[in-house]
């Protein structure tokens, strides 16, 4: 069944969203994961809440319980999606609340791996993006490729349209540009780095995109390790949910955030209307004031 965007009347003007910072540790079994994805589903949905975030590769955790050499792991961590799909698309139901499912590797029909972000709506539907520019690492540990036209457009959700970039996405300008003009007021963002200056590469471009797209970003990351995971080491996160810079929002551009490194949620409202505010009559006016007539970003298909 074909399900329709919902009408701009039936859009709330205030959003909320949860962005979880989820701590990696050692399990025996797919259910200690489920466990403690329901526990921050419940809570989130318990807030009120309309999204809730995970973060990039935290489903990795699934495989700590063998130590697999890498191609092992694709093979074991594709074969696991549908339990996961399967769970996840019952905690959004259940619950009434959207997920970001993070993010994890899947094999698609050519055989080659992407880094797949899996949305999982309160209406039943599952979308997915994947991750367009995987890193160094992960092309060369796991094999990943990038996704394709398909994966830059929005997801049609029952609070407007919303953006999911994956991490390393979140530093590409041209991205979040295209997914704002196809109407994202909220862009998401899983993301999972190993230290410090990966997570501030994360964080310094997502403030960017806030800033020179009059938008919110969402950014959900993972600490702690998982010895017997192949390429999950060290984890570094400082989750949080960002704003644009001007009068109508949190004056350092920051609506709430985690503690660094540890284990919790985020929780904030996203007015829309402050958004409009911004964009038709802030101190700046970052999209009625591109150039279009000097610089345009065409894209393919």
């Amino acid at each position: 069944m074909t399900v329709s965007e919902p009408s701009p009347a039936a859009i709330p003007d205030t959003i909320r969203v949860a962005a979880v910072q989820y701590a990696l540790r050692g399990i025996s079994a797919p259910e200690e994961l489920e466990r403690q994805v329901e526990y921050f589903v419940i809570s989130a949905a318990d807030y009120g809440c309309d999204f809730i975030t995970f973060p990039e590769l935290f489903p990795m955790q699934l495989l700590s319980p063998a130590r697999l050499a890498a191609g092992e792991a694709m093979d074991a961590i594709d074969a696991l999606t549908p339990r996961f799909n399967a769970f996840m698309a019952g905690l959004a139901k259940q619950y009434r609340i959207n997920i970001i499912g993070g993010s994890h590797p899947v094999r698609i029909a050519s055989g080659k791996m992407r880094n797949r972000g899996h949305i999982f709506l309160r209406d039943g539907r599952i979308e997915h993006r994947d991750k367009i520019h995987p890193t160094p690492s992960e092309r060369t540990a796991w094999g990943i490729e990038g996704g394709g036209t398909r994966d830059a457009d929005v997801v049609a959700t029952d609070c407007g349209p919303i953006g999911l970039m994956i991490c390393y996405d979140s530093e590409f300008p041209e991205l979040a540009r295209r997914l704002v003009d196809q109407g994202a007021a909220i862009l998401f963002v899983p993301y999972c780095t190993d230290d410090r200056r990966g997570h501030l590469r994360v964080r310094y471009c997502c403030a960017a995109r806030a800033v020179e797209n009059q938008c919110y970003v969402v950014t959900a990351g993972i600490t702690g390790n998982l010895p017997n995971v192949f390429n999950m080491d060290i984890h570094h996160a400082e989750s949080a949910i960002l704003t644009p810079s001007d009068f109508p929002f949190a004056r350092d551009g920051i609506a709430a955030e985690v503690t660094p490194n540890s284990e919790g949620m985020a929780i904030a409202d996203l007015s829309l209307a402050d958004l409009t505010k911004a964009r038709e009559g802030g101190a700046v006016r970052n999209l009625a004031d591109r150039r279009d007539d000097l610089y345009r970003v065409e894209w393919m298909g």
